[in-house]
């Protein structure tokens, strides 16, 4: 069974996607980390993220980075929203995730293009979102927790001009699938959020036993 989960930053569509992944016994990839490792690699190599050649140049990084803290942090996020504009560092990553989201038995993915690119013939497809406010909140208390002093009308702003990058960029733009449940957690508990996520994927995969 391959679930994907798509939506934007602060949704909490990582959170409901590592839930999932426990609650099915499959394996989850924040397809997210793969485009902050490339970020991280040129925040290190001192290239600049806004030119796809210099962003293109990192995408070779190994699978060890993908557990580096600092991928986490705001500054690499920020950097990650804007390599990952660049066309051709989404082609170098394509087969990666494919490749992930082909693995026998099947696997839970989350990102922004997930049903619509990576795996647009998945069993189950959920788009998480929130209010911009909503997630804004989140991000601000969680880089608090991390000792990061920044004002909610900042991390606000960064929210909105993340989600105009992801929305309006040319190559496989964040979008709902078609065919994808939405998942609204403004004003839900993490809890309530992943029994809902359950009760999609429960709903669909009873769906298709009895259409097939």
């Amino acid at each position: 069974m391959i679930i994907a989960v798509d939506g934007p930053a602060a949704s909490g569509k990582g959170t409901i996607a590592r839930a999932l992944a426990q609650h099915y016994g499959l394996p989850h990839l924040d397809t997210g980390l793969l485009y902050r490792a490339v970020a991280a690699t040129v925040l290190r190599e001192e290239l600049d993220p806004a030119r796809e050649a210099d962003a293109v140049s990192a995408c070779s990084f190994e699978d060890y980075l993908l557990d580096d803290p600092w991928l986490r942090s705001d500054e690499v996020g920020k950097a990650a929203s804007v390599v990952s504009a660049h066309p051709l560092v989404r082609a170098a990553l394509l087969n990666r995730q494919k490749k992930f989201a082909r693995q026998p038995g099947g696997a839970v993915l989350d990102g922004r293009d997930i049903g619509t690119v990576i795996a647009p013939d998945a069993d189950v497809k959920l788009f998480v979102k929130a209010t911009p406010m909503i997630r804004a909140q989140r991000r601000h208390l969680e880089l608090r927790k991390h000792g990061v002093l920044t004002s909610l009308d900042k991390v606000l702003a960064d929210i909105r001009a993340r989600d105009e990058r992801d929305s309006k960029r040319t190559e496989a733009p964040m979008t709902q699938a078609s065919d994808a449940a939405l998942l609204d957690t403004s004003f839900l508990s993490i809890d309530a959020a992943v029994q809902r996520a359950i009760a999609i994927v429960e709903s669909k995969t009873n769906a298709t036993r009895a259409s097939g």
